[in-house]
């Protein structure tokens, strides 16, 4: 037994009705459950419920047994005062509230269908690491794709938290936090920290200031991630060098740059080296300056995908990385990185901006943008494809993703639509 599955059969009333009692022996009528509470507090607010003669409105806990009231301290909680119904699997131990009145308690364990619990500890001992996986086949459609939309919601909403904490912090300047949370993606998983501390270390409006010098941009991001200590040098690292020696003393930068040993190169590709990744980000400063307000204002896939469509400079045109000459030319922002950007950089920004806002409009064009971009291609999305899930869109992808990270692996089966439909009184063997 779990407390997941009692809250469950709480929340939707799969148990027996029939002439209930509370464990004290009065009379319980149940007009409403609550609503579910995913903060600290009683885990149901606003229950209506009628114990004997009386009506009352108050708070719902719930336990697997009576006795963890005690164990959990929610007799000294003021927070648990309001509480009208002890929900419990058993009641091993009346509870006494702090006022010497017994607290009303609902016994379940012989009020629940056995299949209901059957279905239930089948769906969480199946192995593997989606547990419906056997039984996805028989969900209806529309269940399946409402589950996507609140995942892919939750997904969105997670990454607004970030971005608005970041806003916070950046005193409200969308284009500099825009800066941040582009710099953050521009690492692609691997070089995310040592992005974001760079992207700290070299404010957005410092660097604007030198908009119309690429060679400039560049020299401060290369000079501060620390890539400008080498000992071997040609024209352009010399170039390079001299505009940041002169750009640092300017700013006073001296003793805050970076080691380059805090970047990885070990196992990526060199369209992912953090050297070429690092002069992408310089074209994207000098060629997009307000590139937040931009972005905002597109409003198709196509158009983010246009605006990214920079080249860096001639340099890295041809090298990698410094002094090692590429035998082919390198090219520009790939379609995949571009659609890595729409889905992690331009999206969440999109539903961030809106919520801050009050405006739907964009929140729906991220929804909308996310439906035109191709599904990511990684182990997570080919382990839904195995079990017959399609995945077409960023869309299906991202929602995907959140689903398997936040509840096929936490077996959090009964908060998921496609889990809670396996579990139900009534459906077929």
């Amino acid at each position: 037994m779990t407390e997941s599955f009692l809250h469950y059969l709480w929340q939707f009333q799969y148990f027996d009705k029939t002439e209930l009692r509370t464990t004290q022996g009065d009379a319980l009528q149940i007009f409403h459950p609550g609503q579910k509470n995913t903060h600290a507090g009683p885990d149901f607010f606003n229950a209506r419920l009628k114990i004997g003669a009386t009506e009352w409105v108050g708070n719902v806990e719930i336990h697997i047994q009576a006795g963890s009231w005690m164990e959990h301290h929610h007799h000294a909680d003021p927070a648990y005062e309001n509480v009208v119904l002890h929900v419990v699997w058993s009641n091993d131990k009346p509870v006494i509230r702090s006022d010497g009145s017994p607290l009303p308690a609902l016994e379940l364990k012989h009020r629940v269908d056995h299949k209901l619990l059957t279905d239930f500890r089948q769906l969480l001992q199946t192995p593997g690491t989606i547990p419906c996986a056997p039984q996805l086949a028989g969900v209806h459609d529309l269940v399946k794709i409402s589950m996507l939309d609140r995942a892919l919601m939750h997904r969105l909403e997670a990454k607004t938290a970030v971005i608005t904490d970041l806003l916070k912090r950046n005193r409200n300047d969308w284009e500099e936090t825009c800066y941040q949370w582009l710099a953050r993606n521009f690492g692609f998983k691997v070089n995310v920290d040592p992005f974001q501390q760079l992207a700290r270390a070299l404010p957005l409006r410092l660097l604007r200031k030198h908009r119309d010098h690429l060679l400039q941009i560049e020299a401060l991001l290369f000079g501060q991630a620390g890539f400008l200590e080498a000992d071997e040098t040609d024209d352009y690292f010399s170039k390079l060098k001299r505009e940041y020696d002169l750009l640092c003393h300017k700013y006073q930068l001296w003793g805050k740059q970076m080691q380059k040993a805090q970047w990885k190169f070990m196992r990526l590709r060199p369209a992912n080296f953090p050297t070429l990744r690092i002069a992408q980000c310089a074209s994207l400063i000098h060629h997009r300056p307000k590139l937040f307000s931009s972005l905002m204002e597109a409003e198709t896939a196509k158009q983010l995908a246009e605006l990214f469509s920079v080249s860096q400079s001639d340099y890295w045109q041809r090298h990698y990385q410094f002094f090692k000459a590429s035998k082919e030319a390198v090219a520009n922002i790939g379609v995949a990185s571009v659609g890595n950007i729409i889905i992690n950089t331009v999206a969440p920004l999109l539903v961030a901006y809106g919520k801050s806002k009050d405006e739907n409009l964009y929140v729906d064009r991220a929804v909308a943008i996310l439906q035109q971009v191709h599904a990511e291609a990684n182990q997570i999305i080919q382990q839904w494809k195995n079990v017959g899930m399609a995945c077409k869109t960023a869309f299906d992808s991202q929602a995907l993703v959140e689903l398997y990270n936040n509840f096929c692996l936490k077996r959090r089966c009964l908060e998921c639509s496609i889990g809670a439909s396996l579990v139900k009184p009534g459906r077929p063997a």
